[in-house]
């Protein structure tokens, strides 16, 4: 069997600038002996020649490559028969708008292995976008911030920063970020936001990526039952911010709503189903603006992005062009920008495309080390006869058209 890997073209959004490999990646690939065929994609972060010189063969057909790799998911239309396909599929819940997908996958006795479902013995995920999540999400908040406080008068440290996908790299993110951290320390922050308080939720990989942009900055760490008291204290110094991580208890013991008023914006990370506590409900929100002046919390960045979820008022999801809209609180309505009486909502819900050079990097880092044995794959032959590592195994939702046995719950969403 030939040892040949396609990678697609993106076609979500015109956001979606990301690849599963770059063509450094590729040409690693062609030095183990697999060939790879890149279909052209006048929109990705690389441009075709890039894969052509590190050894890739640029051709808009990949019916003959017995492995695709994408990141998203591809309409059904665009699906091969007899193909293993690799990419985020979100159907491993039965999402509804997925399953004629997964539904045509099985038609054409295709194979789907789900990089989300990609982990170690010991359930750790191992191949991911996680990190970049939080880093473009941190990025947006800080924007956003910047942008909401401008609108109400307020001349903040934030006010320069830009979009996540504004920036060519996360190096260049890093530089602005350093140049803001000098400008708290030296002037600190306006008193109108002393103390400036930033809350995170999620102990996962968007969560920490998060909290890793926000640690470039000023700040202590303090404890969710300390915040009231962080108010009373007049010495306390306005060079620095304040960072609160809430725990699963913290956020089981009283709930989130007694912390949300000290919160200047909450970032959310959390795995959210139905049935979970809310981390800002609704009724929380429309108790925090219920009063004539706006309250402390300006921005809530889901970046989870789970609708009508953990975040109540996340009520529609937004783009990396036009990231954030106002809840109202008792309209109901959201309203493009940051103008408004009610929170500026982040929502995007493919923050990883944002910085598309550095994500794409980590994530074929991560993936590559799969490649070469899964090329030699023979993937006509049954699944217990699949020459497949545990990790992929565990990942493998279909085989030729079939369900595999720890993914067979969702032949009831496909009826």
């Amino acid at each position: 069997m030939p040892r040949v890997i396609g990678i697609r073209r993106e076609d979500k959004n015109r956001w979606e600038r990301r690849a599963p490999l770059t063509p450094e990646h590729v040409a690693e690939l062609t030095r183990h002996g697999v060939a790879v065929v890149v279909e052209p994609a006048p929109l990705r972060v690389f441009p075709d020649d890039a894969y052509r010189a590190a050894g890739a063969r640029v051709d808009g057909d990949l019916s003959a490559c017995p492995i695709v790799l994408g990141v998203k998911e591809i309409p059904v239309d665009r699906l091969n028969p007899n193909t293993a396909y690799f990419f985020f599929s979100h159907v491993t819940k039965g999402q509804p708008a997925n399953m004629p997908m997964l539904r045509r996958l099985m038609e054409l006795h295709c194979s789907l292995v789900d990089y989300e479902k990609i982990s170690d013995d010991r359930g750790r995920r191992l191949v991911f976008f996680g990190r970049h999540a939080g880093f473009a999400g941190m990025l947006d908040t800080l924007a956003s911030l910047g942008r909401r406080l401008a609108w109400e008068g307020i001349d903040s440290p934030f006010a320069s920063l830009k979009l996540a996908h504004d920036y060519i790299d996360l190096e260049h993110a890093h530089g602005e970020l350093a140049r803001v951290a000098d400008r708290i320390r030296k002037y600190g922050i306006p008193e109108a936001l002393h103390p400036l308080v930033i809350g995170f939720t999620g102990s996962g990989n968007a969560s920490k990526g998060a909290q890793e942009i926000f640690d470039q900055l000023p700040y202590e760490d303090i404890l969710p039952e300390d915040l009231s008291s962080l108010f009373s204290n007049p010495d306390l110094p306005r060079n620095i911010l304040y960072k609160v991580a809430f725990t699963r208890s913290d956020r089981a013991n009283g709930g989130m709503a007694p912390h949300l008023r000290h919160l200047t914006a909450l970032v959310n990370g959390i795995y959210w189903e139905p049935g979970h506590p809310r981390v800002a409900s609704l009724p929380d929100l429309l108790a925090l603006y219920s009063g004539d002046a706006l309250p402390r919390l300006r921005v809530i960045a889901d970046i989870s992005c789970d609708l009508h979820g953990s975040i109540e008022a996340n009520v529609k999801i937004t783009t990396p062009g036009d990231p954030v809209y106002v809840y109202d609180t008792v309209s109901g309505e959201a309203v493009f920008g940051v103008a408004g009486h009610g929170p500026v909502i982040l929502a995007v819900d493919n923050l990883p495309c944002e910085l598309p050079v550095d994500a794409s990097q980590h994530f074929g880092d991560a993936l590559l080390r799969f490649l070469p044995a899964l090329s030699r794959c023979d993937w006509s032959r049954p699944l217990d006869a699949l020459d497949l590592q545990d990790e992929i195994r565990r990942a493998l939702i279909v085989h030729r058209g079939r369900l595999a046995p720890s993914y067979a719950d969702l032949a009831r969403h496909l009826r």
